[in-house]
């Protein structure tokens, strides 16, 4: 029998019941632990999601905390065309406060889930290695202040896949004329890769044909 997915809770705000209404219509099997709102930066639960946030299904805080915040990030800081001082001031918070969740969840263990690496540590790892980028800093105070994330990292990328990973990874952008953020080399924003795009596919319309 399929072991049952638990949805840690507080009921009162929309979020968990997304995760709800998703499990009902895919008909799979869930309990629902709930707790009150102001529980939520508490033992016991900061203890399985030290991040604080609901709802919680094991384990996703990569992909709904890491990874969008991450993300954001990099967009307004590198990407976006007009620079938004507030907008890049408040993911670079969350690209720190992310950390600062890491640092704390460190302190008792080496690898993120259970005693060795796991998918978990392997899926934050990139994106922790764009911290320099997103937080506009130098490689060597992108984890100021988080010496647990730093040697979880060091740990990470000292690894023989995370090397091999990372050769493979910038040849194939180098082959294809990208910088390191994905962006052919000489555009700096967005709208100048999409400029780019639309003035590539017009030439390709126009070109005559053999």
């Amino acid at each position: 029998m399929t072991k049952p997915i638990r949805v840690w809770m507080a009921p009162p705000g929309p979020n968990p019941w997304k995760v709800v209404l998703v499990l009902e219509e895919l008909q799979v099997p869930y309990e629902i632990v709930s707790f009150k709102f102001e529980e939520i930066k508490q033992k016991p639960f900061i203890d399985i999601n030290p991040n604080g946030r609901v709802p919680r299904v094991p384990v996703h805080f990569q992909v709904s905390g890491q990874g969008p915040y991450f993300g954001q990030a990099g967009w307004f800081t590198v990407l976006h065309a007009e620079k938004l001082p507030s907008a890049i001031e408040r993911y670079q918070n969350e690209v720190r406060r992310i950390h600062g969740v890491l640092e704390g969840w460190l302190q008792k263990r080496e690898w993120l889930v259970g005693d060795r690496i796991t998918y978990a540590d392997l899926a934050f790892a990139t994106w922790n290695d764009r911290s320099d980028a997103v937080l506009q800093c130098t490689p060597e105070d992108e984890f100021k202040g988080f010496p647990r994330v730093q040697a979880w990292h060091e740990r990470m990328t000292s690894r023989p896949s995370w090397k091999k990973a990372m050769e493979t990874r910038a040849r194939l952008m180098d082959e294809q004329g990208l910088d390191w953020n994905g962006m052919p080399k000489g555009i700096k924003t967005m709208a100048e890769y999409e400029a780019k795009i639309r003035a590539d596919r017009e030439e390709a319309v126009a070109a005559p044909k053999e």
